[in-house]
């Protein structure tokens, strides 16, 4: 079964995006294991600069490579990444599976971005989007799109 790792900068502090993660993690199951990373997002003043923004970014991007599993295909979510179609996004991660990897791992930044450093140690960047979104709720975003990317390879209906 395949194992799907996202690591996430920070946690979720509304119950219902805590919800939404659990209903994808629950309909997720039959068809992967989802295993989640919080790291832990640097405190920043209420006007940073960007000085102190990117060293921030540096510790959390300390962190997230050092959670990194060594084996598995690793995609990070960013702006300026490919967009895919959900079918594209479906037939990548079956491409990944048949590649050998048995781990997919998508990584999630801070709502400041991500350390270039873990951007350049992604296999895949990937932006769900030109639109911003809330860095939470892209853990909700991205377990939707896996689910129905799951949907799609098994011949579910959901995707219709």
């Amino acid at each position: 079964m395949l194992q799907i790792n996202i690591l996430h900068v920070g946690n979720i502090k509304d119950l219902y995006l805590a919800d939404a993660v659990s209903e994808y993690e629950k309909r997720l199951s039959a068809s992967c294991k989802i295993r989640n990373v919080e790291i832990k997002e640097e405190k920043l003043p209420e006007n940073p600069s960007e000085g102190e923004i990117s060293q921030a970014l540096r510790r959390e991007g300390d962190r997230l490579l050092a959670s990194l599993p060594a084996k598995s295909y690793k995609i990070a979510l960013c702006v300026e990444g490919t967009e895919l179609s959900s079918e594209a996004f479906s037939k990548k991660l079956s491409a990944a599976a048949v590649s050998g990897y048995s781990e997919i791992t998508f990584i999630i930044g801070s709502s400041f971005g991500m350390d270039e450093r873990v951007k350049r140690a992604a296999d895949l960047r990937l932006s769900v989007s030109r639109m911003t979104f809330p860095h939470r709720l892209m853990r909700v975003i991205l377990l939707e799109q896996i689910y129905r990317a799951m949907n799609l390879l098994s011949g579910g209906k959901y995707h219709k």
